[in-house]
């Protein structure tokens, strides 16, 4: 680790496959905090590569605990973090909602890092037990249209720089990859991302798989659809700026975004967008997110009619279904 150090001290870069051998380096802990830390801050300071980010994800999914569930149509819907927004649990929310309208989602999430609740924390909050058993989460799937997977226990890599992450503090390059290393390997993804820099890198890497893709990123700096900002779409066919106006949504204001200062706090929130007690902002930014996951699963269908399936998903109580019956089907 240390030449590498070096290397990176003196502003090289790695390659696709050195960066591939760090980071299945720390999946087998052979290196110690510090140089983790070291290593981490090294892209605090400069802009990650293609081929360094390409390297990382490689490693992660080679030694992740993959999960089959090829027989379905699936997408994973999350984004970065790492934009310093504390907002809600927006792409949570939106994930029972595509849920709730059919859609197949395996969402997969960690603890906060950079804000006060990931998506891991007020799941868990609600009752959700993560699991790596895949039958567990092929009949959650099944049932409910939804499973989670909590990304410590399928990334070892993860695992071991979660300590390091916890005390720094703020968004590394772990953010960047958490959307890209789903261990089921979804054919369909939105993913939020906290810079225009990082789209196009995920655009470019996700190009050359055979992956159905929706990359978000509000010009103002969240990582989804804020609906405060105009917003930029890049899919496999097109890149779009759209304005919330396009959509005939009101804009927000960062504030009606605000998330819990705590879990349980966080997880009021979540509950009672789910019951029909949201603020119409809260409400909107849910229906977007949703309505684009949902053009991403079928992107022959019209945003419009997108719009409508989110929309009855979530005010028919559809989406608060997905959720009640999954927390049921924890205790069988």
């Amino acid at each position: 680790m240390k030449e590498i150090l070096n290397d990176l001290y003196a502003h090289k870069t790695l390659s696709r496959k050195e960066a591939e051998d760090v980071l299945t380096n720390i999946a087998a802990g052979k290196y110690n905090p510090s140089q983790i830390a070291s290593f981490i801050s090294v892209y605090l300071m400069r802009s990650i590569t293609v081929d360094e980010l390409a390297g990382f994800r490689d490693a992660l999914l080679k030694h992740c605990v993959a999960i089959d569930l090829s027989a379905f149509n699936t997408i994973d819907m999350c984004g970065t973090g790492g934009d310093g927004k504390d907002t809600f649990n927006i792409s949570t929310l939106a994930s029972f909602v595509v849920a709730g309208a059919g859609g197949k989602v395996t969402k997969h999430g960690n603890v906060g890092v950079s804000s006060s609740c990931g998506s891991s924390n007020v799941l868990e909050a609600l009752g959700y037990k993560f699991s790596t058993d895949a039958d567990k989460l092929k009949r959650e799937l099944e049932k409910t249209n939804f499973c989670y997977f909590h990304a410590p226990l399928f990334n070892p890599a993860m695992k071991n720089v979660a300590p390091v992450r916890r005390e720094l503090g703020v968004k590394t390059f772990f953010n960047m990859l958490g959307p890209m290393v789903n261990p089921s390997f979804p054919r369909n993804q939105l993913v939020g991302v906290y810079s225009l820099e990082l789209a196009r890198i995920y655009a470019y890497i996700y190009q050359q798989t055979d992956k159905n893709f929706c990359i978000v990123h509000s010009l103002d700096g969240y990582d989804e659809i804020s609906l405060t900002s105009p917003f930029k779409v890049i899919t496999r066919q097109e890149e779009r700026v759209y304005t919330p106006g396009d959509l005939l949504m009101p804009c927000v204001k960062p504030a009606d975004l605000c998330g819990g200062k705590t879990i349980e706090e966080s997880k009021q929130f979540f509950l009672s967008v789910l019951e029909g007690k949201g603020t119409e902002a809260q409400n909107n930014v849910v229906i977007v997110n949703a309505a684009f996951g949902l053009h991403c699963l079928k992107p022959h269908q019209p945003l419009e009619k997108c719009m409508e399936e989110a929309k009855e998903s979530l005010f028919s109580g559809k989406a608060l279904q997905v959720l009640k019956k999954l927390i049921e089907m924890q205790s069988i």
